[in-house]
């Protein structure tokens, strides 16, 4: 046997040499991981803020124009034709307050269809060169098509959208700018009314971006969800507006909304958001600048390190980490196995202290877990079909329903529920023996068509199936398949306790529709109670 003190000495020997080596790496390791983690969380940071302060902005102008749709939808709605020039009069007057109020506001108008009036086009205001606005003759709309979206997007999108619209950077006809806007539809009682909408100085929307910068070569762009070119302040956006930057194809996706990617030969990574005028926020800063930080201190600590490991080989000899693992293993073991989590793994099988004490402890954990493995079964196993049971089966929802409430993603599976029927006439009439053969009957068949799937005994009668994956995908075949191999057995069973006659009924998931797991249980269970209701109606129609 080798005592743990003849193995601290022979193992400080080699510990010098290691050390140098293990904390090197282990430094590096540590500062690059550091580096980068901190750097894209003030990426994540910097794109947050950013992507908030122009939610703030857009926000501001859509409330405006929202604002004064409703008051225009509201008056109209109880107010006779015949004062729709004293409603034009007073929307000019409160319009034209709150566009005073609103940052970077170019235009805003009231743009009445002539199909509605002929007699009151509605109003036009322009602010030319930082001055007060002006009313402008408005669009003659009699000249183009409203159905066709190609033209006068302003009004025709929203018309044909039925509700507010914000519009990419287009250059007006009238009066040669490039703008943004956001419109809004009126209605009275059902019919069209007009358009009502702002349009905003493009130079403004640039300025918000342009306010939001990281590190010293960091800039925010804009890009719609095709990934075309809003604003850009590396382009001439006003005339590069729908070109393509390489973000639709970068060299490496880091995560949902973490990009890395070249632009103009300089490797960059980005954060992007998206806004919910449908553009996108991107953050990017230059791969090499967000590498220095963590590259100069790598090499300060790679300096400094080697001098303190150098100072301090003479402690390492008497205090070798390497005679410590073992315990460290044992101790983090014993608290695994305290939080209930038996996966541990230990490895130190040496004919030592520590060895003897890691084989007892192994033996120890192996029983706990043949005895929690004996217990699960008890608990979640259904006795007389081998199937998982009510308990399994709530416990696999509640898994389910977690993934609903903390993921973004929602997961896609079906629930099926099946019913044996006529089980109550079997065990009166034939015995109960007999009904847990037609029970097991019912169970296999379940088993063999969803193999892939958990199936469950929810009840005497009644068992669940929830599909996910290649099964949830197959689902139409796999019933198809069951309602077949069902009818083969009901065809060549002898006895009615050999049958397989069983209703059933499934349910899909829909984020639309099912805020829990179990409202698509309740429609799969409504579903089987509706076929069985059909397949006796069938029964009695062949009786007859």
């Amino acid at each position: 046997m080798h005592s743990i003190r003849a193995k601290f000495i022979l193992l400080t020997l080699s510990a010098i040499i290691a050390a140098l080596s293990v904390a090197t790496y282990i430094g590096v390791y540590s500062i690059k991981t550091l580096g980068k983690s901190d750097a894209d969380q003030m990426l994540h940071l910097k794109c947050t803020t950013g992507a908030m302060n122009l939610e703030t902005y857009f926000n501001s102008v859509e409330r405006s124009v929202e604002t004064v749709a409703a008051i225009i939808q509201d008056n109209l709605e109880m107010m006779p034709p015949e004062q729709l020039g004293d409603e034009v009069e007073s929307v000019r007057r409160l319009f034209g307050k709150m566009a005073h109020n609103t940052n970077g506001v170019l235009t805003y108008y009231f743009r009445i269809d002539p199909e509605f009036s002929k007699d009151h086009p509605g109003f036009w205001y322009i602010k030319e060169n930082g001055k007060d606005f002006q009313e402008h003759e408005v669009t003659d709309i009699t000249q183009y098509d409203t159905n066709d979206t190609s033209a006068i997007g302003w009004f025709t999108i929203p018309k044909i959208e039925k509700k507010g619209v914000w519009l990419p950077p287009y250059h007006t006809e009238n009066w040669g700018a490039w703008v943004i806007s956001y419109n809004v539809p009126v209605y009275r009682q059902g019919q069209f009314v007009g358009i009502v909408g702002i349009e905003i100085d493009y130079k403004t929307l640039a300025h918000e971006v342009e306010k939001i910068k990281l590190f010293e070569n960091g800039y925010a762009f804009l890009l719609n969800e095709y990934s075309h070119v809003i604003y850009h302040p590396q382009l001439d956006s006003t005339l590069q507006y729908g070109e393509k930057v390489a973000i639709d194809s970068p060299d490496r996706i880091k995560g949902d909304q973490h990009v890395q990617y070249h632009f103009n030969g300089i490797k960059k990574e980005a954060v992007w958001m998206p806004l919910s005028n449908g553009m996108r926020l991107y953050v990017t800063v230059p791969f090499g600048e967000i590498n220095s930080v963590w590259q100069g201190l790598i090499s300060r600590t790679l300096f400094f390190s080697l001098i303190i490991l150098l100072l301090s080989s003479f402690v390492m000899m008497r205090f070798a980490d390497r005679i410590t693992q073992p315990l460290h293993r044992l101790t983090n073991a014993a608290r695994q196995v305290a939080d209930r989590n038996y996966d541990v793994v230990l490895d130190d099988t040496d004919d030592d202290e520590i060895g003897m004490l890691t084989r007892t402890f192994k033996g120890l954990i192996e029983n706990t877990k043949t005895n929690i493995d004996t217990l699960n079964r008890k608990v979640y196993i259904d006795a007389l079909t081998a199937v998982r049971n009510k308990a399994g089966y709530g416990a696999y929802m509640q898994k389910i329903q977690d993934l609903l409430d903390n993921s973004a993603q929602k997961p896609e599976f079906a629930i099926g529920v099946f019913d044996c029927d006529n089980l109550k006439y079997i065990n009166d009439f034939y015995g109960h023996d007999k009904g847990d053969i037609y029970i097991k009957k019912a169970s296999q068949l379940i088993c063999r068509t969803f193999q892939h799937s958990p199936v469950f005994r929810i009840g005497g009668d009644e068992f669940a199936v929830i599909l996910e994956n290649d099964d949830f995908r197959n689902r139409e075949k796999l019933f198809a398949q069951f309602r077949k191999e069902r009818a083969k057995i009901r065809a060549s069973a002898e006895h009615e306790w050999e049958q397989a006659n069983i209703s059933m009924g499934a349910a899909v998931y829909d984020p639309e529709t099912d805020p829990a797991v179990i409202d698509v249980a309740r429609r799969a269970d409504k579903a089987m109670y509706e076929n069985k209701r059909l397949r006796k109606e069938n029964q009695q129609a062949r009786i007859k």
